[in-house]
């Protein structure tokens, strides 16, 4: 919570730029197979969801809509002590499948596979 409140103050006063370099730090700040995945989601959400606005939400890499909705990001294993980094999709995210779909997404390798993955359901979150 405390990082949280951090990040809101900062935020009120951080250009794009910053913001996308505070990302950047905390993906380098992670354990290297975090880092390598993370890395590479922050690309494929710069190449396919460009209107996406990279901050930081609880401590980790997000990604915002310009009013500040967040729509997705980025759980690292290491914070949680889990086998796996988390992609989240939040509510804003429009992902809405019937009744019931996935919101969260283990991700053990970034593959082509799962790159292609990845980039369709940033199109689809934004669109």
């Amino acid at each position: 919570m405390r990082e949280a409140a951090r990040e809101r103050r900062a935020r009120a006063r951080q250009t794009p730029a910053e913001a996308d370099r505070e990302v950047r730090a905390k993906i380098a700040a992670m354990g290297p197979g975090d880092r390598t995945i993370a890395g590479g989601i922050h690309e494929l959400v710069r190449r396919h969801a460009p209107t996406l606005v990279p901050r930081t939400w609880y401590g980790m890499p997000a990604y915002a809509r310009a009013d500040g909705e967040i729509v997705c990001f980025v759980q690292p294993a290491g914070k949680f002590k889990q086998r796996y980094l988390t992609l989240g999709f939040a509510d804003a995210a429009r992902l809405d499948d019937g009744r019931m779909w996935p919101t969260a997404y283990a991700v053990e390798a970034l593959t082509p596979t799962e790159e292609s993955a990845i980039a369709a359901l940033l199109r689809r979150a934004v669109g």
